[in-house]
Parts: structure tokens; sequence; C-alpha cells
């Protein structure tokens, strides 16, 4: 296999990396952009060489973002879709001038990108499904009553996540050791998934536990039910994306556990992909090393899906803290020190 700084000579023009971020979500800001932006210097890119922009959450901005870039010389594009609509606009144009994409993170449904970068979406809601049963019989919740909870109907990630969840929760509703009280509307927007709990509990006060696919959901419905007296480790609840309040509110027993992806590896993965087609070369299979299927366009894509870890108070350390992903200083201020301490975190 070739190295990637000897391909970086061979290969021309510009890679440029869109992402979408919006002001409920600064992920892509704070993890996704620096992250690829080391990657690619350590591929031994320059900065004349790559370019990463941000569209501030708007479609609009997204698609002239591509546009400029493509006149501009890019030569491949790596691009997280605001939704698949605009995500399919911006790929055509590519087609159409020779350049090519790369679907980061979450595919563009109807598409025609050559291949696709994320986590294993399925098995991310498959860990919250198997976190959520697993803390349920820890924290010995005799008969859940659950409000699950989804993600925007236009979100294929979304829809990838329940596919995993419901795939584990499903014999527990079918046996009726649980109880699917309510599944809310689609949404992934925090207040609104705030507002949905709040008609949900007040329309059913049985229920006693959340199937969440998202720690910043799940913050603002947290603390909801803390101003309804409800006690630490008795309201599973689940998310993922390891934010901080998420880990902090799994420190204090009130969420089950978050989904961790360490979008580092991400980065890694979708700029070695970027450097072999900037270089013309057909990446490899041990790079390449599975496929997703567009459901719009009836298309397998060719896939790099990395591995996501379910995280708890007991492996913390281990994983997010280890890897800096969420900093301890950060982690354990406050009131959670105890929680840390308890945790065998050191601040």
């Amino acid at each position: 296999m070739a190295s990637l700084k000897s391909l970086v000579s061979k290969g021309k023009g510009m890679v440029a990396a869109i992402l979408p971020d919006t002001v409920s979500s600064a992920r892509y800001t704070e993890f996704d952009a620096p992250f690829l932006q080391k990657a690619f210097q350590s591929a031994g890119l320059t900065a004349s060489q790559y370019v990463i922009q941000n569209a501030q959450g708007s479609d609009a901005t997204e698609l002239t973002d591509a546009q400029s870039d493509i006149t501009k010389g890019a030569t491949v594009l790596i691009m997280d879709p605001l939704d698949s609509g605009v995500g399919a606009q911006i790929e055509t144009y590519a087609k159409a001038h020779g350049v090519a994409v790369i679907d980061y993170d979450r595919l563009t449904l109807g598409g025609s990108r050559g291949y696709y970068v994320s986590f294993n979406n399925v098995t991310v809601g498959t860990l919250i499904g198997q976190g959520f049963v697993g803390c349920v019989n820890s924290w010995k919740v005799a008969h859940p009553n659950v409000v699950v909870m989804h993600g925007a109907a236009t979100d294929n990630n979304a829809t990838l996540f329940a596919q995993g969840y419901m795939a584990v929760l499903k014999p527990y509703f079918s046996s009726g050791k649980y109880t699917d009280v309510v599944n809310t509307a689609d949404t992934w927007d925090p207040p609104t998934a705030l507002t949905e709990f709040q008609q949900a509990y007040t329309a059913h006060p049985n229920i006693n536990s959340a199937v969440i696919p998202n720690d910043e959901t799940g913050a603002p419905i947290i603390q909801y039910l803390q101003t309804r007296g409800i006690k630490p480790k008795t309201f599973p609840t689940t998310g993922q994306d390891a934010t901080l309040v998420g880990l902090q509110n799994v420190l204090s027993g009130y969420q089950c556990g978050t989904v961790y992806k360490p979008i580092y590896l991400e980065a890694q993965a979708a700029a070695a992909l970027a450097i072999y087609l900037r270089a013309g070369q057909k990446p490899p299979s041990a790079l390449v090393n599975g496929t997703t299927e567009d459901t719009v366009s009836k298309t397998s894509v060719p896939s790099i899906l990395l591995t996501p870890e379910w995280v708890t108070p007991s492996n913390m350390e281990a994983t997010v803290i280890k890897d800096n992903f969420v900093p301890a200083s950060q982690l354990c201020a406050g009131s959670y020190a105890a929680d840390c301490t308890a945790a065998g975190i050191k601040a």
C-alpha cells in the first residue's frame, strides 16, 4: 500500500471539506474541523492544498461554498450535507465537473457520491438499546414504561440509529416486559424534544424511562425530570456523542450512558480516502471496509465504517478522558468532582 505522503506528490488539485454546523451544535467547529486539518497536515498536504469551510447551518452557503471550491480547483470534496436535498444538488454539480465526492458522517440519500465515511450508525443505535436494557436491570426498574424518541426523519443517521435500538427493544415490547407507551414525532432539536417529552409525560404520567438518541436533546429533558423531583438512577435515559453535558448526566446517574464516536478517527479516515482519490488511485480494501445502502437511489455505497463505543462511568477514564475528547478538568468541575472521584476519574 502506497504511503499517503507519496500519494500527495502524485495528486492534483485541492481537497475541500464542507461542514454543516449550526447554532445548536458546535461539533463540526470544535472537533471535525481541527481533526481534519491535523489529518491533512499529517499526511503531507500544505495549507494551499486543502480548505475546510463551515456552512453555518445554511443550505445556500453550503452549495455556494462547494461551487466556489470546485471553481478554484478542488478535485475532491468531503461533504456533510445539511440535508439530502442540497447534498444531492452539490453532488450532481461536482459529478458534472469531474470532482470526486465523499459523504462525511451523514449519507446523502439520492446522491451520487463515490464513497461514504462514518461510524456504523446501526451499531450506534444497537449500543443505545443495549445500554438502556442494561441500565433498566442495574437500576432495578421493575416495569419500564418507555417513551421512545427519534431523530429527524430527513436524517439518514437518525433512521439507522432507530433501526438499531428498536431491534434491541422490540422483543421486550412484544413480550410485555417493557411497555412502548409513546413514540414522539421526529425531531433533532432540543427545545422541540423537551416539548414533545413534556406532552408525553403529562399525557402518560406512568412513563418511567426514555430512549433518547442524542445527548443534547436529552439534556433539557433530564433538567425537566430533576425539577419534577426524579432521583438519580431511577429514570433511565440514553444518548450519544459523548458531549460534556451528556457525560456529566451519566456520571450523576440521570443518563445510562452515551455512545462515544472518536471523531479524530473519522477525520483521519476521510483524509486518507481523499488523498487516494486526489491521486487518482483506488483506495485499498483495508481502508474501505464496507458498504452502505442508499435507500433512495437503490445503490450500494463503498464505505469506511468505524466502530463506536458505549461509555459509562466505569470506562469513561479509559475512553473519552484518555483520548482528551473531553478534558477531565471540565468534566469534573464543581458538583461533578465527587462523581468523578467515585468513578475513579482524576481531574
